[in-house]
């Protein structure tokens, strides 16, 4: 058989010069073979294409390797519908919880959705992995198999890798999941090694050892936040006074507590009790260090200014602070009149609830919102989107929660519908707190 080479030179040297080479040796001339030399080199250029589609022997190729058998038991039908309700885009920002539970209850994720949750695993950033670490768990020895099939979904592997070479030699995804498995395992080796690793390291990887703190954080962990204070980035900064921040005793909180004191009064006069907001008048560099940014800008007004330093304040202090100080349970503090202060208080209060896991702030907040308590100041999406997200599932149980009132905003109708979604989809998991 000519080759594919032949041809093209002789379509480049041109027919008026050269024969049309044959294509396949021995192969007669058809009666109806075209007199125009041309013709005839493109009817031969077409005819080799055929054969060399169609003549190709198959490749000797060995079966795939078959899975793993996986020992953890697959979620209930019920479980598995949600998820893929979850993953068609029904409150897809709930998969992260739905696969958190499944793990953390020993269970695995459907065969079927594991294509479909691996390439969404792929999609996010590789500087936000937990996803991708709670896909490869949920996953189990299928997903493991998929990965070793699809290049594409090769990070699997990388939450796998848990020896020392993973932290010496590895990726970053394997040096934090190096680092995480020894966080679960060894709390104080793995201060041990961020502590002994801080001073090289750069601003992601400082990012990535503050977030790796946030799981089992404790009191033994406040002397390396600290330090994330005085030599981190802005965002490591942030997330490690948060942390500290709910870290119940921390001297952060304690610096804040005495902050949002100075800012908001309990007042008692002839027109009832009332909260008194006293705006800051201004920000210092130990503001700054605990992670409140200036927020000086020629674009905000003197009044907004205020409210973002409250609002960073309030979020960043102890929530016991106000229930000791006032000496009334949440509910009844939110339902203190603070006139034009109500949007920046809830909203304060609401990130503190959400950063220390306050479930009584939490359902006193979605109750005030209920009663048609002001919604908070970011936007009353978020806010409350937050809370919904946050709080205990079990508040979405029928008969939990009071119906939403005539009238009442989307954003409220919505925080109710997530809560209910949530509280099945636990249930349907076998999780505790729903029930």
């Amino acid at each position: 058989m000519s080759t594919w080479q032949d041809l093209i030179t002789a379509a480049l040297i041109g027919t008026e010069r050269t024969s049309v080479p044959a294509v396949i040796p021995g192969l007669p001339r058809p009666a109806d073979a075209p007199d125009d030399p041309a013709v005839l080199l493109l009817d031969r250029a077409a005819l080799l294409t055929v054969a060399r589609r169609g003549g190709r022997l198959a490749d000797r190729v060995a079966p795939p390797p078959v899975p793993e058998p996986d020992q953890a038991p697959e979620v209930s039908p019920a479980a598995c519908c949600r998820l893929a309700r979850i993953l068609r885009g029904e409150y897809a920002d709930l998969l992260t919880e739905w696969l958190a539970v499944a793990v953390s209850r020993g269970l695995r994720a459907p065969a079927q959705l594991l294509p479909e949750l691996l390439d969404r695993a792929r999609r996010v950033t590789p500087a936000d992995p937990e996803l991708r670490r709670l896909v490869a768990e949920a996953g189990g020895s299928r997903a493991r198999w998929l990965a070793a099939l699809n290049p594409d979904w090769k990070f699997v592997t990388a939450h796998t890798l848990a020896d020392e070479d993973a932290w010496r030699l590895g990726s970053a995804a394997q040096r934090r999941g190096y680092l995480t498995a020894l966080r679960a395992r060894d709390p104080g080796a793995a201060r041990e090694l961020i502590a002994g690793s801080w001073a090289a390291a750069g601003p992601d990887e400082r990012v990535m050892f503050v977030t790796v703190l946030a799981a089992g954080l404790s009191p033994a962990d406040e002397r390396l936040l600290e330090l994330a204070l005085d030599h981190g980035n802005v965002r490591a900064r942030k997330l490690a006074a948060g942390m500290l921040a709910a870290l119940p005793g921390s001297a952060l909180a304690r610096r804040m507590a005495v902050r949002a004191l100075g800012y908001l009064i309990l007042h008692q006069g002839s027109g009832g009790t009332r909260l008194v907001a006293v705006p800051p008048a201004g920000d210092d560099a130990a503001m700054r260090r605990d992670g409140i940014p200036s927020g000086a800008s020629a674009r905000r007004t003197h009044r907004a200014w205020q409210a973002g330093i409250m609002l960073e304040v309030l979020a960043r202090t102890p929530l016991r602070t106000w229930t000791v100080e006032f000496g009334r349970p949440p509910e009844q503090i939110l339902a203190l009149p603070s006139g034009g202060w109500a949007p920046v208080l809830f909203d304060g209060w609401a990130l503190a609830a959400m950063a220390q896991r306050d479930q009584e702030w939490m359902a006193a907040l979605i109750n005030r919102a209920l009663a048609g308590g002001r919604p908070g100041m970011l936007s009353a999406v978020g806010t409350l989107g937050q809370l919904a997200r946050r709080a205990d599932p079990a508040l979405g149980a029928p008969g939990a929660l009071p119906e939403p009132p005539p009238g009442a905003s989307p954003a409220i109708k919505d925080a109710v519908r997530v809560l209910r979604f949530r509280y099945h989809m636990l249930k349907e998991l076998g999780h505790d707190s729903a029930g």
